[in-house]
């Protein structure tokens, strides 16, 4: 039982980071219709952004997350202006323009960095926590709490204020939200921003639980992508409950299949999908046709 929860704790801590990317993910599909293809590598860079502001200008690394985070979020309103004549032109090329900046941002990373990568100290304490007999990493009950702060503040921002509602107005209907003056680009820029913030804060909470390197944003890529499919993309409350069942999934697997793990996992994501391919949340977004 003991193995069990702890386990679970775990698998939670990786899910809430895989949530912040699927939710990062989907905030820019449901208001542009595009999937940003750039994104695994924006989480990369807010990993390595966060780790320097932490250990390289000594800021506290709670300190260091927003700071990164608005780093990230300059990094996405470029990328949204630099494509967003290709909008109405050809929307293909604004998918490839996103590989492009992808590839950019690893080459740009491994200049900066190099391509070795580096370990990143917890910020709190490494001992673990004895809860009723059950040892738990303080740091991934850390990870939980900020995960669901910025997931209720995302909320209270999409339903609470007008800058929200518009991009709501924008996902739901692009045409009608033009028609009666809502500035889509404005909108999209601040989708992508948001999606970019969400990628930082994702990558420097999962710092000090991997190793940080070039390749980083692949693997967290990959499986924020599946979390908001599995959940149904561009439903924040999908990329949420897709998450956490792909960290939960993933934390158990890897002690009965260990190097297998991953594999398995996506086996039951595919048939997941198969069974409902518009995901467990599925909801109207942008229609590019």
């Amino acid at each position: 039982m003991e193995v069990f929860f702890q386990t679970l704790v775990g698998g939670l801590g990786f899910g809430a980071v895989y949530a912040l990317v699927a939710m990062g993910f989907s905030i820019v599909y449901r208001t542009m219709g595009l999937v940003n293809f750039a994104h695994g590598q924006v989480v990369m860079i807010g990993a390595y952004a966060a780790s320097t502001f932490y250990m390289s200008a000594r800021l506290p690394f709670f300190v260091a997350i927003p700071v990164a985070m608005l780093v990230t979020g300059m990094i996405g309103l470029v990328i949204e202006r630099v494509l967003r004549p290709l909008e109405n032109k050809d929307f293909d090329l604004m998918l490839i323009g996103t590989i492009g900046f992808g590839m950019v941002l690893e080459a740009v990373a491994t200049i900066i960095w190099g391509a070795t990568g580096h370990a990143v100290p917890s910020p709190v304490d490494t001992e673990p926590l004895d809860v009723f007999g059950i040892r738990i990493r303080t740091y991934s009950l850390v990870v939980l709490a900020i995960a669901a702060l910025a997931t209720v503040a995302l909320v209270l921002f999409l339903q609470r204020t007008k800058r929200g509602a518009a991009m709501q107005a924008v996902a739901m209907d692009h045409e009608a939200a033009t028609a009666v003056g809502i500035h889509v680009g404005r909108s999209n820029a601040v989708a992508f921003a948001i999606g970019a913030g969400l990628a930082a804060l994702a990558g420097a909470l999962v710092a000090p639980m991997l190793y940080v390197n070039p390749t980083l944003g692949g693997s967290l890529g990959i499986k924020g992508f599946a979390a908001a499919i599995l959940g149904g993309f561009g439903n924040i409350q999908g990329a949420i409950v897709g998450g956490l069942a792909i960290g939960v999934l993933d934390s158990y697997l890897a002690g009965r299949f260990q190097a297998y793990s991953e594999l398995v996992v996506f086996l039951v994501f595919t048939v997941v999908i198969m069974i409902k391919p518009t995901g467990l949340f599925g909801e109207r977004t942008v229609n590019r046709a």
